[in-house]
């Protein structure tokens, strides 16, 4: 986190004005994921886990490969999959695994995707986010259920796509839905002229070989691959706006969705409401 609101205040104290690394800086503020310690609860839950090591190939930034750590609790033949969100790891379930594990006949699989938590990485992006949720799937098999916060619910449907998985039930809490607007807000937060945004996006899609409005839920999607959809948010959710959610549940109206008014972006996956919903969608 110490990063993060350094690379933010150099870039606000700009003004507008740009230096002559700002593509430099500006990577740094919109890829860098925020790193949270562990705290002891979380940590006594993953000494409890079978724990596993996975890699995958990062183009883009490290230009190398990555290994990233993944926990398993439980043998059971039922696999449910988690997927954090951007600024996280898999430790910040601890409450929903720990609820999870008092299934019968159930095996969790939750992870840190590059950059994030304890696995390798400096920077992250959705591409690498998908690119362990893959990872997990080919490595232990099609998950029955799988779970996804933020961008882990984009990233999760991009794995569904890609490995041709066949979920009977996929959780999505407060997807992100528009990364591009998302981008947008933080560089607006930081004070970043037009020019130099544009300057940005150009560099992006020449990074990526796309736009970044590419990276939207809708042009993702998996349709016909889930057989029950079930999606969890907050309608005063400011860093996944509703207005871009909503279009997603116009496009797709067979997808279930649960208001859970003030819990707001990251308590919502500690929530106990929350939690006893998921627990009872699953069992």
């Amino acid at each position: 986190m110490k990063k993060f609101k350094t690379v933010f205040n150099q870039v606000k104290s700009l003004e507008g004005a740009e230096a002559p690394d700002m593509n430099s800086l500006l990577w740094q503020l919109i890829c860098y994921s925020p790193k949270m310690p562990v705290r002891l609860q979380q940590q006594q839950l993953l000494d409890e886990a079978h724990q596993f090591t996975l890699e995958v190939d990062d183009p883009h930034f490290a230009k190398s490969a990555l290994k990233f750590n993944g926990f398993i609790w439980g043998e059971g033949n039922r696999k449910i999959m988690i997927t954090h969100g951007w600024g996280s790891k898999a430790a910040d379930f601890a409450e929903l695994i720990a609820a999870l594990k008092n299934i019968d006949g159930v095996r969790i699989i939750a992870f840190d995707t590059p950059g994030n938590g304890s696995s390798e990485g400096e920077l992250s992006n959705l591409l690498l986010f998908a690119k362990a949720a893959e990872a997990v799937i080919k490595t232990y098999g099609a998950p029955d259920v799988i779970i996804g916060h933020s961008l882990g619910s984009m990233a999760n449907a991009m794995a569904i796509k890609e490995t041709g998985a066949k979920p009977d039930l996929l959780i999505s809490i407060a997807p992100l839905t528009n990364l591009k607007e998302n981008f947008i807000a933080s560089l607006n937060a930081a004070d970043v002229a037009q020019t130099a945004q544009d300057n940005f996006f150009a560099d992006f899609e020449e990074k990526f070989d796309m736009n970044a409005s590419g990276f939207a839920f809708n042009n993702l999607y998996p349709a016909g691959s889930i057989s029950r959809h079930w999606l969890a948010y907050d309608p005063e959710d400011r860093v996944a706006p509703f207005p871009f959610l909503n279009a997603v549940l116009t496009a797709h109206p067979e997808v279930e969705t649960k208001v859970y008014e003030g819990r707001g972006h990251e308590r919502i996956i500690k929530d106990e409401t929350v939690i006893a919903d998921i627990i009872s969608l699953i069992a």
